[in-house]
């Protein structure tokens, strides 16, 4: 799955997207959310998008901080 099917009508910058599907990919793996449905995926989808939106690039950051805001271990 992947993080565009999230993104609706955001028109964000090539490595803005880039950097966020990087960032959700991740958080998946370390949320074991493979096979899993799609309201977990688009819970951590929803945090990345929020943080990009509110200026984070950095996909570990983006992952990490996500991850803080659900409740997880990172």
């Amino acid at each position: 799955m992947s993080m565009r099917q999230f993104l609706n009508s955001e028109m964000l910058d090539p490595d803005t997207t880039r950097s966020m599907g990087v960032a959700f990919e991740m958080a998946c793996v370390a949320l074991r959310l493979a096979g899993r449905g799609d309201i977990a995926k688009a819970m951590v989808a929803e945090k990345i998008i929020e943080l990009a939106k509110a200026g984070e690039r950095d996909a570990n950051t983006l992952c990490e901080h996500s991850l803080k805001e659900l409740g997880a271990d990172a």
